[in-house]
Parts: structure tokens; C-alpha cells; sequence
């Protein structure tokens, strides 16, 4: 497979695991350039823009959004984060975040297992200390 084979959409959406509306969408939105067309109009795909896609299907499990996730699709595949501290910061921010997101899910599971444990839903004091946890499937609510 060389660097310069050419993609459809379809043969890479199935490569990158996306939609092809969601190739599309990413490319109207600016978080994909525009893709190169062939003479029909058709749009054509490289293998590094699959591993752009694929990097983007990352980053947005882990909870970043699409906007926090522009700076670093504009790097280079032999970038080194270390020559971009403010994007390294963010990133590093971002893990923090996930952190503290733990944190507060280990609580809801010591709560759980405090109630299994003693077989009564009656706390002598709540210990969750996050104003509104979330179940998992309330997040994914979210982001559809």
C-alpha cells in the first residue's frame, strides 16, 4: 500500500471505522481539509488522512471535544508534542480532567458497594462529594 493510493469515501470510512456523513461533516466543519476530488467530483482520500480519522475516533473517547481537538490534527505525524507546549498543556489539562472524572466514579462505586455491603439504601452520610453524577449512559446522551 503506497502513500499516494487513493480511497472513495466508502473504502474509507470502512478503513477509518467512521460514517461517510461523518467524513463529510468533519470536512464542513474544518476539523478534516477539504478532501481532493477526482475528475467526476468524487471525493478521493490518502492513507494519511485515514490516520487523521483515526486519531480523531481516539481523541473523542477520550471525552475531547471536536474544537479541542483542532490544534493538534494540524501536526505533523512526526511532530513531537514537546515543540508545542501550549498544545502539551491542554493535553496534559485534559488528563487531569479525566483524573478528577475518576475520582468521582470511584466514589459512585464505594457508595454502591457501601449499600451492597450493609444491604440498606439508608446512608449515615452521603460521601459523593460531585454535584450531579452522571450515569454513563446520561453523558452519552450528550454527545448524540
Amino acid at each position: 500500500m503506497s502513500n499516494n493510493e487513493l480511497y472513495s469515501i466508502k473504502e474509507t470510512a470502512e478503513k477509518a471505522g467512521l460514517s461517510e456523513d461523518t467524513i463529510r461533516y468533519y470536512e464542513k466543519i474544518g476539523l478534516l481539509p477539504r478532501a481532493d476530488r477526482k475528475a467526476n467530483r468524487h471525493r478521493v482520500y490518502r492513507q494519511g488522512d485515514i490516520r487523521t480519522m483515526k486519531l480523531i475516533s481516539c481523541l473523542k473517547k477520550t471525552g475531547m471535544s471536536l474544537e479541542e481537538m483542532k490544534p493538534y490534527l494540524h501536526m505533523s505525524m512526526d511532530s513531537d508534542l514537546e515543540d508545542f507546549p501550549e498544545e502539551r498543556e491542554m493535553l496534559v489539562n485534559h488528563r487531569l480532567k479525566i483524573e478528577s472524572q475518576i475520582a468521582s466514579l470511584q466514589q459512585v462505586v464505594d457508595f454502591i458497594d457501601e449499600k451492597l455491603d450493609k444491604r440498606s439504601m439508608y446512608p449515615d452520610e452521603c460521601l459523593i462529594t460531585g454535584e450531579n453524577q452522571m450515569s454513563v449512559f446520561e453523558k452519552k446522551k450528550m454527545f448524540l
